[in-house]
């Protein structure tokens, strides 16, 4: 949801199936270079070279920011895994695209929800 929301802010058409499918250009400048970077820090891979060519390609705010996200994306998500929080009904009903995109409708979002 945030994705495709900064995505229209910015001006951007964001082809979320990138998130998924690397063959898939997400139309986000650096895009390829930004989920290369967040597999690798997801999967605790050297990152020194990603960090200087996020650096070339977006600055220093730049890496800074997507850091950022990172780290917070993966610290919502460590929250609502741990206290079993369900997916809302607001949002199941504001994702049907993206879940369906993305093939998400084969994990339980909620009790009796697919």
């Amino acid at each position: 949801m945030m994705l495709r929301a900064s995505g229209k802010a910015f001006g951007y058409e964001v082809d979320l199936r990138a998130v998924t499918d690397p063959s898939i250009d997400s139309h986000i400048p650096s895009g390829e270079l930004l989920l290369e970077f967040t597999d690798a820090v997801l999967l605790r891979h050297d990152v020194r070279e990603l960090r200087e060519k996020l650096i070339a390609d977006l600055g220093t705010d730049g890496l800074v920011g997507a850091a950022g996200v990172i780290g917070n994306f993966s610290m919502m998500n460590r929250i609502a895994d741990a206290t079993g929080m369900p997916v809302g009904k607001g949002s199941l009903e504001r994702t049907v695209d993206i879940r369906e995109q993305l093939g998400l409708n084969r994990f339980r979002h909620v009790s009796g929800a697919v």
